[in-house]
């Protein structure tokens, strides 16, 4: 399939779970796609599965956290690819703890990469978008962002607060031929999750309607979709792939 031929795309955390899925379908529908994350060892396996498949990707370190790695790597990808033209938010940390236990550190550090980090990143890279008329930022908010977690108030507050950037910025860059979506994930099988006990994971369970975890390949689907030209009337949306766990608008 050829769906993104020509288009650049950029994918944050890249190196593994979600983000390593989303550049590989990405890369497979015909888009270049620049890898971004910290740990440049796993960017360059994925770099060499997208190209031994036949796809075209470049591999460039970042750290989101770091507002002077985000305006580097923001550069060195423009400069290199000469645009982006699909952004996805996808890059992300827990520090999972009760309100009473979590200290300011835990707080900021999920703050500054999964909110701060996004917003910085889009700005970085809006501006080739806003000049040529088309641009398809898709940011990765959460299920917990919908419906709360108890031990995760500062990683729900960040995935609550990308609903909130992506409902605005839709608004702000629509006149410019930008679609601004969310895909918020519900219990999905990547390393993030793989620190849960059977028993945790059993009771998640009982949550899903469709009885099952979900696969990083279900919501690279999901943002290929809102990536596409057929998404083109689409923006401002939030688009739940969580197998039922919260069922809203």
């Amino acid at each position: 399939m050829s769906g993104l031929q020509g288009r650049v795309a950029l994918v944050t955390g890249a190196s593994q779970g979600i983000g390593r899925a989303c550049a590989l379908a990405l890369a497979a529908e015909g888009a270049t796609v620049a890898l971004a994350a910290r740990n440049e060892a796993k960017l360059s396996e994925v770099q060499a599965e997208i190209e031994a498949a036949g796809g075209k990707a470049a591999a460039f370190a970042l750290d989101v956290a770091d507002e002077a790695s985000i305006k580097a790597g923001a550069k060195a990808i423009l400069d290199q690819l000469g645009t982006v033209e699909i952004l996805v938010n996808n890059a992300g940390i827990t520090r999972d703890k009760l309100v009473m236990q979590m200290k300011r550190e835990d707080w900021e550090a999920v703050l500054a990469t999964n909110l701060t980090g996004a917003f910085l990143l889009t700005q970085a890279l809006l501006r080739p978008m806003l000049k040529n008329r088309w641009g398809r930022i898709i940011n990765i908010s959460s299920v917990v962002g919908r419906t709360g977690q108890a031990g995760q108030v500062n990683y729900a507050a960040t995935k609550a607060g990308l609903i909130g950037v992506t409902r605005s910025l839709a608004r702000e860059v629509a006149a410019r031929g930008i679609t601004v979506n969310a895909v918020a994930p519900g219990y999905i099988e990547t390393p993030m999750t793989a620190v849960l006990n059977e028993a945790q994971t059993a009771a998640m369970m009982t949550t899903i309607p469709l009885g099952r975890a979900g696969t990083d390949a279900d919501i690279a689907h999901a943002v290929v979709y809102l990536a596409s030209e057929g998404a083109g009337y689409v923006t401002g949306h939030v688009l739940d792939v969580n197998g039922g766990m919260f069922m809203g608008g």
